[in-house]
């Protein structure tokens, strides 16, 4: 067994300082803030919207990797959960952070959701017609109504962080008396979270983002967003961990199974985001029902003119940034444990999960024709600083929890096999 990191010792500290984290997170905040002054509200509040969806889609990708760990008594994921449970720990935050659409969803209804007034006139955007007369609208208006939508994104909120501090709970406890009760009712947790965070992951991803264009249909769309959300959580992961073994603590602990192991989990999800939209685009375009077109129309011609517009661009760049790429790179074993090439891989991933999100969600601003606004003209700067923003401050949480507890689970029931899998054919 190759010589191992003093795991056995007090929590580590902090990689990074935590004030100059949560610095850069405040100055992206106070940037995406002043951006109201020089910007247009509704150009703010997607870029806003965008931002939050995309950090919270990897906080709940990373709470599903810890529920399957549980359900599947996985024993190889051991020396990898504690950082997601530190991740985890970030759902308080973002519900804070979400209280200004809810404010826009109270004091400017029309400004994002169109269907939170239904006095809003969508000639304005290319409709006709008002939304109170919309009959898609009132068939629909059970579930897209304001009440609903806050009341369903607190619930969620509350729900995923109680599934959090339930896991966070039983494994740093179980770091103290190394009690096996712990990790029995993590299993008890995960069975019951699973559904209920796929539920309301679902319900609230229709809400935020699929609702900007509430005439649309689609079955898939929780499952799109979930394929997303797990993409993004592993290639967090892949970079969290990576970096602590260059800076010294995984090394002895993560080794290259470890990493080959993530990395077949990216390519599984790689295959089945492109089963998702594909199967999803196929069968719009199978059926040729114009409540169904017109949302991906949208986002290659321009109503106007016919022509090929930018958005139909980005979404060829996703059929290749998306699928292609990452496909044929992580088809490789050696690319999956070169420590030095796989963050960049696992960086790019993550960076097209934030692209697939504004190409969902940003089209859905239009000109009284009917033409999206362009992507490079869409508010792409307001987006990054409202990522580095909120970022900045889930990274200082994660950090702040970090330096709270033992680097891995040194007490857990599985954590011999995890730290010594297939260590004998390891590299």
């Amino acid at each position: 067994m190759s010589s191992r990191a003093d795991i056995s010792s007090s929590a580590p500290s902090a990689p990074v300082p935590t004030g100059l984290v949560l610095g850069v997170g405040a100055a992206g905040l106070a940037v995406t803030a002043l951006g109201l002054l020089v910007s247009e509200p509704a150009t703010i509040a997607l870029s806003w919207l965008v931002a939050m969806t995309f950090w919270t889609g990897i906080a709940l990708g990373s709470l599903f990797l810890v529920m399957i760990h549980h359900i599947f008594d996985a024993g190889w994921s051991t020396v990898i959960r504690r950082q997601y449970e530190h991740v985890i720990g970030v759902f308080p935050l973002l519900l804070v952070f979400f209280l200004p659409l809810f404010g826009v969803a109270l004091l400017h209804p029309a400004l994002l959701w169109k269907w939170m007034d239904p006095s809003f006139d969508l000639g304005t955007v290319g409709g006709h017609g008002l939304v109170g007369a919309d009959v898609l609208w009132r068939k629909k208006e059970g579930f897209l109504n304001r009440n609903t939508f806050i009341g369903f994104t607190i619930l969620a909120f509350g729900l995923w962080w109680l599934l959090a501090s339930r896991f966070r709970r039983n494994s740093f406890r179980q770091d103290a008396d190394g009690d096996v009760k712990w990790t029995i009712s993590s299993r008890k947790w995960a069975a019951a979270g699973l559904p209920i965070t796929a539920i309301t992951l679902t319900g609230c991803i229709i809400f935020w983002i699929k609702s900007l264009e509430y005439h649309w249909f689609s079955t898939m769309y929780g499952v799109w967003f979930f394929a997303g959300c797990m993409r993004a959580a592993l290639s967090l992961g892949v970079l969290i961990m990576i970096w602590l073994w260059h800076r010294g603590d995984y090394k002895g602990v993560l080794n290259n199974n470890h990493l080959h192991c993530i990395g077949q989990l990216m390519l599984t999800f790689t295959v089945f985001w492109a089963y998702v939209t594909f199967s999803q685009y196929f069968l719009i375009w199978n059926a040729n029902v114009p409540e169904e077109t017109f949302w991906y129309n949208v986002r290659e011609i321009n109503n106007s003119d016919g022509t090929f517009n930018q958005w139909g661009w980005v979404g060829m760049f996703l059929v290749f940034g998306h699928f292609l790429f990452p496909f044929l790179l992580l088809l490789q074993y050696p690319l999956k444990v070169n420590k030095r090439v796989f963050p960049w891989v696992a960086a790019f991933i993550a960076f097209v999960f934030f692209v697939d999100l504004c190409y969902n969600a940003m089209p859905a601003r239009k000109f009284p024709n009917g033409d999206p606004y362009p992507f490079l003209q869409s508010g792409l700067f307001w987006n990054v600083t409202a990522i580095v923003g909120i970022g900045g401050v889930c990274a200082w949480a994660y950090l702040r929890s970090f330096a709270t507890a033992k680097l891995i689970p040194i007490r857990d029931p599985r954590i011999v096999e995890s730290l010594t899998h297939h260590e004998a054919n390891a590299p």
